[in-house]
């Protein structure tokens, strides 16, 4: 169960994460060339929270819900830290000792790595830690996705029944940056910090990488948040990702479209 003193913060932000679409959707194809030139059919969101206003590229698949993969380890990781089931963003886990996809995931690591690494295993252990039970209740509180787990405490996120739209990625990413999920403000800050991709004196990036292969093609995802000042804008991606090659495309696309939307350089 989660912890009784925060269950009226809980009701209150299960009531807000299943509020309508943002009061302002603006489509555009101004983006429709960087997925051109890339090769790929997909979607970009970005949510600007100040003026609750949503700038979409292709708004039906914008809306279409998909299997969150690996994006899911940020909930994971704010999940883990609030319960106290990880203590914090050094401490080591096990991978569990048997050969992986990649070789980079078989050793004991901890979140900071395994968030970079995209460590499948090590966030596995994570949710059989915090409890299918505590999960099914922190993903109904925040309102994520479709809100169903399932009765697979490790795999959900990767099999399903677990999915999520891009909208609503964008949606979590920015109230992760504005501190109003219901988890503690440790435990959010302690997600950001191990999300966190580029600083400089104009900005800040946060994001996380997806790779969904329970569908054909696969999916893929790159989410997370820009922080400018005290500005917050989540955003989120997804394409179609028919060969292996497409994968290094996730996070140079999703640049382009930030870029072009005028928040990179």
């Amino acid at each position: 169960m989660l912890y009784p003193l925060r269950l009226l913060t809980l009701m209150s932000c299960l009531l807000l994460s299943q509020a309508p679409r943002a009061a302002g959707v603006v489509e555009t194809d101004a983006l429709q060339r960087h997925f051109d030139a890339a090769g790929l059919k997909g979607t970009f969101v970005l949510y600007d929270a100040s003026a609750d206003q949503m700038t979409v590229y292709n708004p039906k698949r914008a809306t279409t819900a998909y299997t969150p993969a690996s994006t899911f380890k940020i909930f994971n990781s704010l999940a883990a830290f609030d319960s106290g089931a990880v203590r914090d963003a050094e401490e080591i886990l096990p991978y569990g000792g048997k050969p992986q996809w990649l070789p980079a995931w078989e050793r004991d690591m901890d979140l900071r790595d395994a968030m970079r690494l995209s460590n499948v295993p090590i966030y596995q252990e994570v949710a059989r830690r915090i409890g299918q039970q505590r999960l099914q209740a922190y993903v109904k509180a925040v309102g994520y996705g479709n809100g169903d787990i399932g009765p697979v405490v490790d795999r959900f996120w990767l099999d399903g029944p677990l999915a999520i739209t891009a909208e609503q990625q964008a949606r979590f990413t920015a109230r992760l940056g504005l501190g109003q999920l219901p988890f503690s403000a440790k435990a959010m800050s302690m997600t950001r910090d191990i999300m966190q991709l580029e600083k400089t004196a104009d900005y800040t990036l946060y994001g996380k990488t997806g790779w969904a292969t329970n569908s054909k093609p696969a999916i893929g995802w790159w989410v997370g948040y820009l922080q400018r000042g005290d500005k917050v804008y989540g955003y989120a991606l997804n394409i179609d990702m028919p060969t292996l090659e497409d994968a290094p495309k996730r996070m140079p696309l999703g640049k382009a479209c930030l870029k072009a939307l005028g928040l990179l350089p």
